[in-house]
């Protein structure tokens, strides 16, 4: 298996630096997901090119909030209970933990529909922030919350996701971001310093930045 890619060249400061701490994202990246967003934006009323949190948000009664994020957890919930771990994602982090590497999970999902997945699937980490702790990504908030807690600099953290708000999220801390990109290699690939085709691979690139 093929090394992770490096999409561009960083700065020589952030190039050299450690990994020292891995952020991850959860649904698309750790389990899957087979959340149908299309028919949950059409459900509460959310134009397609709009960001569905942000829209509920936006909405002007707390009973219209109350009423679609309702909607959202229903959704989420079954979801979690059909999530499975992705290919690679076990082996991975036993490495990593053999590495002493801390971990973390960053997910724009709600609490109880993420605590179900990470149990469900058996993940082995125990910090995770929803979006019940803290604002949704790309918001940066929850990622240099976790690098704070480890005591580390954000450069010396990756944050990997499979979407383009992981990288943003990443990108907005100050933290490198490596996409989750399996299959297809979407257009926006090429704002992430790293592009990862499977999990076998991540281990070796925190090793290349010892």
């Amino acid at each position: 298996m093929a090394q992770a890619t490096v999409q561009h060249e960083s700065s020589s400061v952030v190039s050299s630096s450690e990994i020292k701490g891995v952020i991850f994202d959860l649904d698309g990246t750790l389990v899957s997901s087979g959340l149908d967003f299309s028919i949950i934006k059409a459900q509460v009323g959310c134009p397609h090119e709009q960001d569905l949190l942000t829209y509920i948000d936006n909405l002007p009664s707390p009973y219209m909030r109350q009423e679609a994020m309702h909607i959202v957890h229903q959704h989420e919930l079954m979801d979690a209970q059909a999530a499975e771990l992705l290919p690679g994602v076990r082996d991975c982090l036993e490495t990593l933990i053999d590495m002493s590497i801390p971990m973390a999970i960053v997910t724009r999902n709600y609490t109880k529909a993420a605590e179900l997945k990470v149990r469900h699937c058996d993940i082995p980490i125990a910090t995770m922030i929803t979006r019940d702790d803290a604002p949704a990504k790309p918001d940066p908030t929850a990622l240099l919350h976790i690098a704070k807690l480890w005591h580390f600099n954000a450069k010396n953290c990756i944050y990997v996701g499979d979407y383009l708000y992981d990288i943003q999220a990443a990108h907005n801390a100050s933290m490198r971001a490596c996409l989750y990109a399996p299959e297809c290699v979407p257009a926006y690939a090429s704002e992430a310093q790293f592009v990862m085709h499977h999990f076998s691979e991540l281990p070796r690139l925190i090793l290349s930045t010892q």
